[in-house]
């Protein structure tokens, strides 16, 4: 049986992955919703990137759910607290995300040029809130969230409800929207790369490279900003395999302290060398009319963004700003020994299988649509 300490990492490793896979396969959902009434210049075209996405969307939306089910388990004090905390945002985000099926469904309903127009408005919502939010909610993790716990490990929250949405959007939290936003429009123009034709998919070309573009260069900004922020370390030494508890280490802020794991092991840097990387890639097979490369280019951005982050904040997982001992770590804020490996054998068992039928389903619905495809068979598709 494994001992707690590689319990915790193995989930910390398992959980950055699902986070990835969802910013891989929903972010491109995302994107293509956040392009819709911007790249789509007709009904047919705004059609062929709604059914472009169609057979695909709901079944990434499980690698969200999967993501929040494994932190509630497995992390279930981060679960709370995160939620506390963000509350508001996460029902923003919730209420953006109904407009996806609601809107599927009912903009062919009527055919009429305004009830169209405002299903295509209510769809970008539904992906531009989402895209923004998520980079927003990260950018505020690295910056510490004012939280504390009482004597009953009670989670508390300084400031007004109304500060728990609107402290949310300060600039440094803006800017790593705007890295989420971006790549993951990116995201959504790769994937419409490889599923279109003629002009759109021309324009969808440029936008790729102006956006992967866009990532690059929002995130060398905010990697340099970060810098000279204060960031989180650990000052005591943690029992890797004691019970969890709330207040067991001694911390510190330290401006900087957020660069602490690439400086000790340098070797780190080609994580963030790989966002790079993958954001020139993007913007070079989007040049040379490379679809499939353009989308692994865009893929590596953001897995490269995300595992930036992740070992960025190792072991911090939620900070508080407020009571830096009482921040969350991988080592002291997860579940008990016999959970992790519980939901580690159910896991190993049932990952694969949803890798399989997704490596499947895309293969199953490979290949372009046009609009003469969306003409003839209309009144089966979105």
């Amino acid at each position: 049986m494994l001992d707690y300490e590689v319990l915790r990492f193995i989930w910390w490793i398992l959980i950055g992955v699902l986070l990835i896979g969802f910013a891989i396969t929903d972010g491109f959902d995302m994107g293509v919703l956040n392009l819709l009434p911007v790249v789509g210049k007709s009904n047919v075209e705004r059609r062929v990137m709604i059914n472009a996405i169609a057979p695909h969307w709901d079944g990434n939306q499980v690698w969200l759910l999967t993501a929040g089910g494994a932190i509630f388990a497995a992390w279930p004090t981060v679960y709370a607290t995160s939620f506390s905390g963000f509350y508001l945002a996460m029902v923003l985000v919730l209420a953006a995300l109904f407009f996806r099926p609601v809107g599927f469904e009912y903009r062919a309903k009527i055919d009429d040029q305004k009830w169209r127009n405002a299903w295509d408005w209510g769809l970008f919502v539904g992906g531009f809130v989402p895209s923004l939010i998520f980079g927003v909610a990260f950018g505020n993790l690295l910056q510490g969230v004012p939280f504390h716990f009482n004597e009953l490990n009670q989670v508390t929250y300084e400031g007004s409800t109304i500060w728990k949405l609107l402290g949310l959007l300060n600039p440094f939290a803006i800017l790593c929207g705007v890295v989420s936003l971006m790549m993951l429009t990116t995201q959504g123009a790769t994937w419409l790369q490889m599923k279109t034709t003629g002009e759109l998919r021309a324009r969808v070309r440029g936008v790729a490279q102006v956006t992967a573009l866009a990532t690059l260069v929002a995130f060398l900004v905010a990697g340099a900003w970060l810098y000279f922020k204060d960031g989180f370390v650990l000052t005591s030494q943690l029992d890797h395999n004691a019970q969890s508890t709330l207040v067991n280490k001694t911390v510190e802020l330290q401006k900087g302290a957020w660069f602490n794991n690439f400086l000790a092991a340098p070797v780190l840097f080609i994580i963030p060398g790989i966002a790079v990387l993958g954001a020139l890639v993007t913007v070079a097979a989007s040049k040379a009319d490379r679809s499939g490369f353009a989308f692994f280019g865009s893929s590596l951005m953001q897995a490269g963004v995300i595992l930036t982050a992740g070992v960025s904040m190792f072991p911090f997982v939620m900070p508080s700003i407020h009571s830096p001992n009482m921040s969350l770590t991988m080592w002291d804020a997860t579940a008990s020994h016999n959970t992790l490996t519980v939901m580690l054998i159910v896991a190993c068992i049932f990952v694969p299988l949803v890798l399989a039928y997704t490596t499947w389903s895309y293969f199953k619905m490979y290949g372009r649509l046009d609009a003469k495809y969306i003409e003839d068979n209309t009144a089966s598709l979105y």
